[in-house]
């Protein structure tokens, strides 16, 4: 597969894993995260973008991330193509623990459009650690998903859409990504 751009969309742990915790799933905070996922993806591959997907793993946890379980899988609404990379990451940012970087690096990739499960937590993370890296990072956070934080001992409840407004703030204001929609990216690729 030819890559003509500088940019790699990453999608980050769209996986079956998430699925299998019901009661999280039906509450997430946008229901058309895979619908938008999908309009990201086929808008990078007309675009030759390199798309990486990435999936969590806790092996030997017997927990829905336990790849002997079978659910460490891009949900079946997003099947890769080949030649796409898959690679699997044991961390909560996607650089960490995988060769992600050296294959952005490879490839020439300036620019990395973030999408994917746990707006605050995987895709936050990494979107964080790409600017750090280097990458200019845009995040699509309606191409995003996460769902509530009960409240603990310690800490309030947050519901899942005010997390993902935070994420919005933090990483916009503070200049770690620029922030943009589905619609806005597909209008940005179509005008490069």
């Amino acid at each position: 597969m030819t890559h003509r751009t500088d940019t790699a969309l990453l999608v980050i742990d769209a996986q079956e894993s998430f699925r299998q915790r019901s009661d999280d799933w039906a509450a997430t905070a946008n229901p058309r995260v895979l619908d938008n996922i999908a309009r990201l993806v086929g808008q990078s591959r007309a675009d030759g973008d390199l798309i990486v997907w990435v999936t969590h793993a806790e092996a030997g946890t017997g927990g829905v991330f336990d790849p002997a379980l079978g659910f460490v899988r891009v949900v079946s609404e997003l099947e890769p193509l080949e030649g796409e990379a898959l690679i699997a990451k044991t961390s909560v940012n996607a650089f960490t623990t995988t060769d992600l970087h050296r294959r952005l690096m490879v490839r020439g990739i300036r620019r990395v459009v973030i999408c994917g499960i746990r707006t605050e937590q995987c895709c936050e993370t990494t979107a964080r650690v790409a600017s750090d890296l280097g990458f200019q990072v845009e995040f699509v956070t309606d191409a995003t998903t996460t769902s509530a934080i009960e409240p603990g001992e310690t800490y309030a409840a947050v519901s899942g859409e005010d997390l993902m407004r935070r994420t919005e703030s933090v990483l916009g204001g503070r200049g770690f990504a620029t922030i943009v929609t589905t619609r806005q990216r597909a209008r940005t690729s179509a005008a490069t």
